[in-house]
């Protein structure tokens, strides 16, 4: 078992990670940016490093001052979490070379699930079912006019190294093809660095459905469900939950089969997330791209399985098998995650740092869960992501999970900033979200008028 982990990252998922080692027995060194001096994860960790200033290009995105922390204070393995340096290849190449463990796939599994169009490759191969698109990346406008007119409008355009909403550009018109395409294409120059872009056919209406994977070092690999992720703001998560309320139990078996295939062919060691479209009305999936990370919102899988992801991520870079099979892991009730941010959602959306002048979190009962980096007096720096904390519900049923969520957030109480739990309360209040009957427009359509 590794013994001296270093966690790559900061905010909530920083804590959940150091919780989860310690739970472990397991010493923990935080690395921080100047701004976050008094984070709460920094207090919670065993040691911590100060890498850099608070832009993240020159601190959590800093590669090299991030391995000589970890040369310095002997860590062992390097837990990246999720967003800045987890899906980077490169810096997994880092780790190795230095002798240091890194909590994720092999380098070579995540470029090729990182390049979108390449991935989809290996999904036909896998015999995954995937949207109907290009034929691997599209060199130019001229190709692009060509793919659109053989895939039908409306289609989408999209980054083939993107991620986070980042270098996607709907198109419903041959007129409006061109700017799209030139828009989409600078995002992502300026978001990762890669001006390789593909095109798939728009799948509307749809629900996004994501299966969690777990890989170890043996070849085994097991799922352990889905999630339905389809309540989003431009191609932002906002709630999640499991399972899915639309599925059908034949449907469900069929995506975490085909999600194991997906691993298998890469032959993924880890924790990682195969994503799918679902179009109901014709009950068929699709292949969307794989996240070859921990997810923001695994909690729900967790309460879902009592299974605990992070460790078993922890166990897996410890070079220990998998400890369950797939008829190990049994799905029983509700979970649901809200996202709360430090934002303003009358301002649309605006972020809103500042000082936290009082704190009062939900807490008291079962089925009850906040995972959160904030604290009363903490001051949130304006430089990364919003999201301050996620609130998670479990119930027995769907209508348990919801009226614990609404409890829940009806006792959140913080001030000095503005958050979002309004905004969270008007989806839980909404009759068709209630019933179930929603997509990935529904924010924008029911929600936001």
């Amino acid at each position: 078992m590794l013994e001296r982990i270093l966690i790559a990252n900061r905010g909530e998922i920083a804590v959940r990670i150091i919780r989860a080692c310690r739970e472990m027995g397991i010493h923990t060194i935080a690395v921080f940016s100047e701004p976050d001096r008094d984070a709460l994860h920094t207090q919670l960790a065993d040691e911590a490093v100060c890498i850099g200033p608070a832009r993240g290009s020159d601190s959590y995105l800093n590669m090299q001052n991030i391995i000589s922390a970890a040369v310095l204070t002997k860590a062992q393995g390097i837990h990246p979490g999720f967003g800045f340096l987890a899906e980077n290849s490169t810096f997994a190449t880092m780790c190795e070379e230095c002798n240091i463990k890194f909590i994720g796939p092999d380098p070579k599994t995540i470029d090729e699930m990182g390049n979108k169009s390449n991935a989809r490759q290996l999904m036909i191969e896998a015999k995954v079912p995937v949207i109907p698109g290009s034929d691997g990346v599209v060199n130019s406008i001229e190709e692009a006019y060509q793919v659109a007119e053989e895939l039908g409008y409306p289609v989408i355009v999209k980054a083939s190294a993107g991620g986070g909403g980042k270098g996607i550009r709907i198109v419903r018109e041959k007129e409006e093809l061109a700017k799209a395409f030139e828009a989409a294409q600078s995002e992502t120059i300026a978001a990762f660095g890669d001006d390789a872009m593909y095109m798939e056919k728009l799948i509307e209406n749809a629900r996004h459905i994501e299966v969690q994977i777990l890989g170890d070092n043996f070849g085994n690999v097991i799922h352990l469900g889905e999630r339905d992720c389809s309540m989003q703001r431009r191609n932002q998560k906002v709630l999640e939950e499991a399972p899915s309320p639309v599925l059908s139990e034949d449907i469900r078996v069929q995506m975490g089969e085909a999600a194991i295939r997906a691993a298998k062919i890469v032959g993924y060691k880890g924790a990682g997330t195969i994503e799918f479209l679902y179009e109901e009305s014709s009950q068929k999936f699709y292949f969307m791209e794989m996240n070859t990370r921990i997810q923001v919102e695994h909690p729900v899988t967790e309460m879902i399985t009592g299974i605990d992801i992070v460790k078993e991520q922890i166990k897996i870079a410890s070079n220990e098998p998998l400890s369950f099979t797939q008829d190990d892991v049994v799905f029983k009730g509700h979970a649901i995650e809200c996202r709360i941010n430090a934002e303003n959602p009358a301002k649309n959306f605006a972020p809103s740092p500042g000082k936290i002048d009082y704190l009062l979190m939900p807490g008291g009962g079962l089925g009850l869960r906040v995972d959160s980096a904030v604290y009363a007096g903490y001051t949130i720096p304006p430089y990364y992501d919003s999201m301050i904390a996620k609130v998670i519900t479990y119930g027995a049923d769907r209508n348990e999970a919801i009226s614990k969520m609404k409890r829940a957030l009806g006792e959140f109480v913080i001030h000095g900033i503005d958050t979002n739990i309004e905004f969270q309360e008007a989806i839980l209040n909404n009759k068709l979200y209630l019933e179930g009957k929603f997509d990935t427009s529904f924010i924008g359509r029911e929600i936001i008028k």
